[in-house]
């Protein structure tokens, strides 16, 4: 699923369009001014950001220009205030993709962020295969080898494999893990995705009381680098 980082600042707009994204099917994050909206876009590697131009600490204008400075691609959707004209200029002369004026609908936000995705050829980031180390996994088949020897693994294995090589190198909450691997919403103190980790770092790692891929960051979650 295409995951959006929505920088908004007003606490009603935000959680709307929260909301309203992980209802249409999106992997959401979220920040509240410019330079918090910097650092995620940053550290998340979203698919697409919508970016409001009036925010507290750091305009969305400079988040744009910043972000383009470093040479990052992702789509940038600016939300702008009715009048703003010069805003929607300067946005799309920093490197926005597209601009929404407030107030506006929201499935016409969605049908903006889908054409941005099908016009950058983001979205949905789906693998068919993937290798590491001595590791080679198959998704379309539900297979994966190791030393090119078959190993017996459920679909949740894959599934959560899936999702931490789609998101190599960020570190993973628990929760996170069970709300988009498990599709429910569980208590930080949860035992289940501890368990299945566990699992899987037998069928893929060389020690799996030492992981090389699959690592723990001390009271945050996981990280795959792989």
């Amino acid at each position: 699923m295409p995951k959006v980082l929505i920088v908004e600042d007003d606490d009603a707009m935000a959680i709307a369009l929260t909301d309203g994204f992980r209802y249409e099917g999106y992997e959401v994050v979220a920040a509240r001014d410019g330079e918090a909206g910097l650092a995620m876009a940053r550290s998340t590697s979203p698919d697409l950001l919508i970016l409001d131009v009036m925010l507290p600490k750091m305009s969305g204008l400079d988040v744009c220009k910043q972000l383009r400075a470093e040479g990052s691609q992702v789509p940038i959707i600016m939300l702008t205030a009715r009048g703003q004209e010069i805003d929607k200029v300067l946005g799309l002369k920093l490197g926005a993709d597209d601009y929404v004026t407030k107030p506006f609908g929201f499935m016409e936000l969605v049908a903006r962020a889908e054409a941005v995705l099908r016009r950058t050829g983001s979205g949905a980031r789906t693998l068919s295969s993937y290798r590491f180390g001595d590791v080679t996994v198959d998704f379309k088949k539900g297979e994966l080898r190791r030393k090119n020897v078959l190993v017996d693994v459920t679909a949740r294995e894959l599934r959560l494999l899936e999702y931490f090589i789609t998101h190599r190198g960020e570190v993973v909450a628990r929760e996170r893990l069970l709300d988009q691997v498990w599709d429910y919403d569980a208590t930080p103190l949860t035992r289940t995705v501890d368990m299945h980790v566990a699992k899987l770092r037998k069928k893929i790692e060389d020690d799996p009381s030492d992981p090389k891929f699959l690592v723990t960051v001390h009271r945050m979650g996981y990280k795959f680098t792989g």
